[in-house]
């Protein structure tokens, strides 16, 4: 079936009832919540700290992208399959997908050909209904802010132009990100300039996904800091009892979700922040989940090393006493192409010279990877268009640097095309003894966490902050809010802040443009260069190619 599509391969496979799925994890069917045959929830309480702490966690992370992306999800899902083909107990542990990229360019976040979680369609699209209850909370807490301003009553004195908190939508919807509203009379609000930002870029977001409990989220929630009054005092979520109310809307988003992959392993899927905005991966409670349940868990970080992985290492792994074991970098013939200076038409063209210049971003990302005091391997998703000398350009220059290097065949074989891949991390997991370490010290200053990211992460010489940077840096000092971690916010095609600069680029310098706060998720969010919270869809959106029939089958959903 391997020319088949996405998913005609995955409507071609009979999925196994949840309840199946979940007796492989120990699960019983009294403790799911079930959403439909294939759907479940998975209840807080099944979380064993002890168990978590012992079992083994896989990051897949990846090389500089292009455009397309390299296949991480392909490759998580397809290293999942083949762990457990070598006789390993293993869980794939994945980001829900946005709506906006499945309707627009870049497509849905469930796999590809037979390395996909199933099912794609309801995975794809609304699920269990996670990402409309982080609308909800997030654009409650809008309208909570705008009805205080226009309140006689229980007025905060909150100055509107100092409003931070933006409303959300699951859309990419360009001409909502700069809106005024409260128009139409003193019926209507007070007017004012707001906007809309996607959902994945919404802080409740990465709240949800950095909430180690129930009454974490809740304490989360409270904490995020929304403006200042007239007389220049911070207003944060609490001050207008919000959390409660946010959080019974988030009650059953907080719960992780059980699905399968198309060779009927677990699957869980939970939580979906923007990796270049936010920290690109995962809910803390959705992959302690599957350490509870699992002996080895695979798990993804959005974009390339410099911003997923970084995140993951740095901020969720610090913060949750999370201890990963291996990482797998995800490279691509024609992503080293790209990064030796092919132009897009060429990508699928054979150049080892290309290649080989190409493998200096590679190089860097291994780099990294071992400053965090783990070990990475090197997996080459396949493509038809690689040829031999290339991939073993690749698997020779990976040894000489002492690394493991080994073609991933999932999309084509699923489990059968992974199974060195798998066995390679298991060496890695079982000989290596891997003890991580991030690379800063939260309590640092944020001027040092952010040039420790800028110069050991990125390869920057210097950091030079604008004027409005400067005073959001005064602003983080005056509130007490130091000691949160770094989430920068940067272009995913390049290592440094200008996406041009292609390969592993040298002596740049990096301007930070202005610092957010995220006081919710505990973190700031340093803006470099121009980033985009609101995508816009291409000139023919992926939606003009999706049909359905009369008995709800669906084609062109990808």
């Amino acid at each position: 079936m391997a020319h088949l599509s996405d998913i005609e391969i995955a409507q071609a496979k009979k999925l196994q009832h949840i309840k199946k799925i979940a007796e492989k994890l120990g699960v019983a069917e009294d403790n799911l919540e079930m959403y439909g045959k294939y759907k479940a929830k998975l209840p807080l309480d099944l979380i064993d700290e002890k168990k978590a702490d012992e079992n083994n966690l896989v990051l897949v992370t990846a090389l500089t992208p292009t455009p397309a992306g390299e296949g991480k999800t392909t490759v998580s899902i397809g290293l999942t399959e083949g762990l457990n083909k070598i006789g390993k107990q293993a869980t794939v542990v994945l980001r829900e997908p946005s709506l906006g990229p499945v309707f627009g360019i870049k497509g849905g976040a469930a796999g590809g050909g037979h390395s996909q979680v199933v099912p794609m369609e309801d995975i794809n699209l609304h699920f269990t209904g996670d990402f409309n209850a982080v609308e909800k909370a997030n654009n409650l807490l809008s309208a909570l802010i705008d009805n205080n301003i226009q309140s006689k009553v229980n007025n905060l004195n909150i100055d509107p132009r100092t409003i931070l908190w933006k409303r959300v939508i699951d859309m990419n919807d360009r001409s909502l990100r700069n809106i005024t509203i409260g128009l139409g009379g003193t019926a209507n609000g007070v007017p004012r300039e707001d906007g809309f930002n996607i959902t994945p870029a919404s802080e409740v977001m990465a709240i949800l996904c950095m909430a180690t409990d129930f009454d974490n989220l809740k304490e989360r929630l409270g904490n995020i800091f929304i403006g200042f009054t007239y007389d220049k005092k911070p207003i944060f979520a609490k001050d207008l009892k919000a959390e409660n109310a946010m959080a019974i809307l988030l009650k059953d988003a907080i719960k992780p979700n059980l699905v399968q992959t198309l060779e009927e392993n677990p699957a869980i899927i939970h939580g979906g922040p923007f990796a270049n905005i936010a920290q690109g991966t995962n809910t803390i409670i959705a992959t302690k989940m599957g350490l509870s349940l699992s002996d080895y868990v695979v798990t993804e970080a959005g974009f390339g090393a410099d911003l997923g992985a970084e995140k993951f290492l740095n901020i969720k792994s610090a913060f949750a006493k999370l201890n990963p074991k291996c990482v797998v970098l995800v490279a691509t013939i024609r992503a080293l192409r790209h990064h030796g200076g092919a132009a897009k038409e060429e990508y699928n063209t054979p150049s080892v010279e290309r290649v080989e210049e190409g493998f200096k971003n590679l190089e860097k990302h291994i780099e990294n990877i071992r400053k965090y005091n783990i070990e990475p391997v090197v997996a080459i998703n396949s493509f038809i268009s690689d040829s031999d000398d290339e991939v073993n350009f690749v698997i020779e220059k990976c040894k000489s640097l002492g690394v493991h290097a080994v073609l991933s065949e999932g999309w084509a074989k699923g489990g059968d095309g992974t199974q060195e891949l798998a066995k390679a991390v298991v060496d890695v997991v079982e000989n290596k003894a891997t003890q991580y370490k991030p690379l800063y010290d939260w309590k640092s200053p944020i001027t040092e966490k952010i040039e420790t990211i800028a110069k050991e992460v990125y390869g920057a010489v210097n950091v030079e902050y604008s004027k409005k940077a400067q005073l959001n840096l005064r602003r983080i000092d005056r509130l007490g809010f130091n000691d949160f971690a770094v989430c920068m916010a940067k272009t995913q095609k390049s290592f440094s802040d200008n996406d041009k600069l292609i390969g592993r680029p040298e002596g740049f310098t990096v301007t930070v443009r202005e610092i957010e706060i995220a006081a919710g998720a505990q973190f700031v969010i340093p803006i470099l260069g121009k980033m985009m919270r609101m995508p816009g869809l291409p000139s023919v959106p992926a939606s003009e190619g999706m049909t359905i029939d009369n008995n709800g089958v669906i084609s062109g959903l990808s």
